[in-house]
């Protein structure tokens, strides 16, 4: 089982690094398998360079915000620790009100704490996360 679900991720985020990943794919599996979107809290952590379509993945992120599921998303970091990721795509999830930030791996078990306890996440940002 563990196996036909690693084959499955790898599906969904495979192909050639210069092509991006497949967000909207992976979005799209989450969906599938989410069956209280307004009980979960997804944490995407990607560097929003979509290898598909990106038409697809603004949709499957509408898609989430409009069925009630907390989405935080968690912009990739470059071997310096520092954030690299697609602006234009990061400025839509904005728009949505998804919570868009870099989070450093020490920072990563409080963010849940505060996700999980339905915390305000912009605040928990601007208090916790230095700009």
């Amino acid at each position: 089982m563990e196996e036909n679900y690693l084959k499955r991720w790898r599906l969904i985020l495979g192909g050639d690094e210069a092509d991006g990943t497949g967000i909207a794919r992976a979005l799209t599996y989450c969906q599938e398998i989410i069956s209280r979107p307004q009980d979960t809290v997804l944490v995407l952590v990607t560097d929003l360079y979509e290898g598909g379509e990106v038409r697809d993945m603004y949709k499957r992120f509408v898609e989430l915000v409009n069925s009630g599921m907390q989405l935080i998303v968690l912009p990739a970091l470059n071997d310096d620790g520092a954030p690299a990721y697609d602006k234009t795509h990061a400025a839509f999830l904005a728009e949505l009100g998804v919570p868009t930030f870099a989070c450093t791996p020490d920072k990563f078990p409080d963010l849940m704490a505060a996700a999980l306890s339905k915390q305000d996440i912009g605040m928990w940002v601007s208090q916790k996360i230095s700009q």
